[in-house]
C-alpha cells in the first residue's frame, strides 16, 4: 500500500513506536504504516488515528517505517495489531495475518503496476529497457518488485541480469522522481502513486511516461496480526467500512484520493500468490 515524499519523516525506535504520544490508561491499537505521498504526513496520521480513537473508544498508536519489511516484521512478532501492507507480503504471510479490509480507489479494489521511462525518451517496450538503469522499489513491493521480475521470466530473460544497473528507491514517489530527473532510464512503480501524484503534483509526474500498465491487483490491504482477538477484528473492520459515512471519515478517505474500505476475500491476491510462486518466493496457504 503507500511511499515515501521528500520531506524527511520522524522515526520511530523500536522502543519508541508512535509519531504521538497513546493515552496511558488503555491499551493502544498499534497501527502501522508505511509513508504515503501526503504533503502532511504525520499531521493526517495524527487525524486519522484521533478519528480511530473516537470509533473505537481506545488509544491508537500510529507506527511508520519507511519501509514494508520494517512494518511486516512487527506485525508478524504482534507488536503491531493492524497494518496496512502490500500484497505481497500478505500472500507471503497470509496464513499468519487476517485480511480486515480493502480500500477502493476509482470505485474499485484494484491498482495497476506501472512501469515508466523518461517522457522525452524513444523507450517505448519492455524490451527496450535490456542493458539500461532501472529502480525497484521496495523488495516487498508487489508493483515495484514482483510483478517487473515476473515479467522478466516470463519472457525468458533473467531480472537480476537484465539491466546494467538496479538500485532501490525505498518508495514509490522517490521511483517517479528518480526517473523524471535522468538517474535511472525506467522504474516499476504502483500506478495508484502515480496517478495521485499526476493529479496533486503533475510537475512530478510530467517528466515521465507509461510505458506498460498491469493487469488489476488487489489493492494493498489492511491486515491485523494473528494474535488480534476476533471480536477486535470485527470492531476494526465495522469501523473502517463505516468511515464513508461520516464527512470526517470521508474527507479523510478524500486525503488519500480513496473512496471508501471494503471486505473482500483472500482470493482477491491470487494474481500476485502465483506470481510469486511462479518465481519460488512463496506464498502462504
Amino acid at each position: 500500500m503507500p511511499s515515501c515524499t521528500r520531506r524527511a519523516f520522524l522515526a520511530a525506535s523500536l522502543t519508541g513506536l508512535a509519531l504521538r504520544p497513546a493515552r496511558a490508561e488503555a491499551h493502544p491499537l498499534r497501527f502501522g504504516v508505511t509513508p504515503v505521498m501526503l504533503d502532511d504526513e504525520v499531521g493526517f496520521l495524527n487525524r486519522w488515528a484521533d478519528w480511530l480513537e473516537r470509533q473505537l473508544g481506545r488509544p491508537v498508536a500510529v507506527v511508520q517505517r519507511s519501509r514494508y519489511r520494517e512494518i511486516l516484521d512487527l506485525l508478524l512478532r504482534g507488536r503491531l495489531d493492524l497494518a496496512w501492507i502490500c500484497g505481497y507480503p500478505y500472500v507471503q504471510h497470509r496464513a499468519e495475518l487476517s485480511l480486515i479490509a480493502v480500500p477502493r480507489f476509482q470505485g474499485r479494489p484494484y491498482y495497476h503496476a506501472y512501469l515508466i521511462v523518461a517522457a522525452d525518451s524513444n523507450l517505448q517496450t519492455l524490451a527496450d529497457l535490456e542493458g539500461r538503469l532501472f529502480a525497484w522499489a521496495d523488495p516487498d513491493s508487489n508493483s515495484g518488485y514482483l510483478y517487473p521480475r515476473f515479467l522478466l521470466r516470463s519472457a525468458g530473460k533473467d531480472p537480476d541480469h537484465y539491466f546494467r544497473r538496479t538500485f532501490f528507491t525505498w518508495g514509490h514517489p522517490r521511483s517517479i522522481d528518480a526517473v523524471a530527473e535522468g538517474l535511472v532510464d525506467a522504474a516499476a512503480v504502483d500506478g495508484y502513486v502515480w496517478e495521485v501524484l499526476a493529479r496533486r503534483e503533475p510537475q512530478r509526474t510530467a517528466g515521465t511516461r507509461v510505458i506498460l500498465r498491469s493487469p488489476p491487483f488487489g489493492f494493498p490491504p489492511l491486515a491485523a496480526s494473528g494474535s488480534v482477538p476476533e471480536h477486535l477484528r470485527r470492531e476494526l473492520r465495522r469501523v473502517l467500512l463505516a468511515q464513508v459515512q461520516s464527512p470526517e471519515g470521508r474527507a479523510l478517505l478524500a486525503d488519500l484520493d480513496l473512496d471508501t474500505f471494503s471486505v473482500e476475500e483472500a482470493s482477491l491476491y491470487d494474481e500476485i500468490a502465483a506470481m510469486a510462486a511462479r518465481l519460488g518466493q512463496g506464498a502462504g496457504a
